[in-house]
């Protein structure tokens, strides 16, 4: 029996005969540049009726380009930069680019040996959401590669953009609404090793505190549920148990009620636990838990929105501020 033949690859030019198009506006489509939404529609419906699959060697070699934007992390032990990878790597791929996903795993000297080697993989931009904002490596990277900033701001590197956490507003809106349920002594946990003192989220927590006049303990709770729930463990455990949990992500909450779990408490009555990013698990929990949502689609958007258009040569830096929204559930109790 003769051996069946392999299937040609179908063209770029036999996907613009199949639409009327130029092969240069078939193009474009399939990146979803410069052509509308219904062109964009017509010309990926036709690229895949023909089994058009782009040739990513050939148009790394045309274009200077390898399609392929880096997502450096600065912890997937955090389950909301778990959905924000996941929600970067899906709007990536819809504008026909692909993400390269590493993880700084919290550390700062991790986390510039992964920026480098993003930028000598020669990936078209970078997206990362900083451990150590302050470290004099951004600024380098900045002047060879499109970077842009989750988050925190890069200091003193000329990003292609950034997504700025209104972080002294987010912080305001948490320690007010404990404040005002009658909480004076306050658990602060949160992942910023001592390496990095000065990330804007632990200093604005120390000023506001003051300001209201409240009794903070800021403490390092590493990301990972095993990690958190023995910090949170031995808080619960001591004399002095105070009377609510500040957490500065909702993965590290979530061992707070482990940790009360094991130790008989019950959350609110015992302790008020209070999150900082709305993770979906959150309002799963019981009782559901209170915390700030910073809209994580909204970020996915604007942050591959900005990516894309400085790795295609558009050069317009913008800085997005994103604002924090206070989800109140029912992991708070009033003193």
């Amino acid at each position: 029996m003769p051996r069946s033949q392999p299937r040609k690859r179908a063209t770029i030019r036999e996907v613009a005969q199949a639409t009327g198009l130029s092969p240069a506006a078939v193009s474009y489509a399939l990146r979803g540049l410069q052509v509308s939404e219904e062109t964009i529609e017509r010309v990926r419906q036709a690229a895949a009726e023909l089994g058009y699959e782009a040739d990513p060697i050939a148009r790394a070699l045309a274009s200077g380009r390898t399609g392929m934007i880096g997502l450096l992390c600065g912890s997937l032990e955090d389950l909301w930069q778990q959905s924000l990878a996941f929600g970067i790597g899906r709007a990536l791929r819809d504008k026909d680019r692909y993400a390269l996903i590493l993880d700084a795993a919290g550390d700062p000297a991790r986390e510039r040996t992964l920026a480098r080697q993003l930028r000598d993989q020669r990936v078209d931009g970078l997206i990362v959401q900083p451990v150590d904002p302050a470290a004099p490596l951004w600024a380098q990277l900045a002047e060879t590669l499109p970077v842009v900033a989750i988050g925190d701001a890069l200091i003193d590197a000329r990003t292609a953009g950034e997504v700025v956490f209104d972080n002294r507003r987010g912080v305001t809106l948490a320690l007010e609404y404990l404040r005002d349920k009658g909480h004076r002594r306050i658990a602060v946990l949160t992942p910023t090793r001592s390496s990095t003192p000065d990330r804007p989220a632990d200093v604005h927590v120390i000023a506001e505190a003051n300001r209201l006049g409240l009794d903070i303990d800021v403490m390092t709770a590493p990301h990972g549920l095993a990690a958190t729930t023995e910090v949170a463990r031995a808080m619960l455990s001591g004399a002095s148990r105070p009377g609510a949990a500040f957490c500065f992500s909702d993965s590290i909450a979530y061992g707070v009620y482990a940790a009360a779990a094991e130790l008989g408490l019950r959350v609110p009555d015992d302790i008020s636990v209070m999150g900082y990013d709305d993770h979906p698990m959150s309002g799963l929990l019981t009782p559901g838990l209170t915390t700030v949502n910073w809209d994580i689609d909204g970020i996915v958007r604007a942050a591959v929105r900005l990516v894309v258009a400085a790795a295609d040569g558009q050069h317009r830096r913008r800085r997005i501020i994103q604002a924090p929204e206070l989800r109140e559930r029912g992991s708070v109790s009033r003193r």
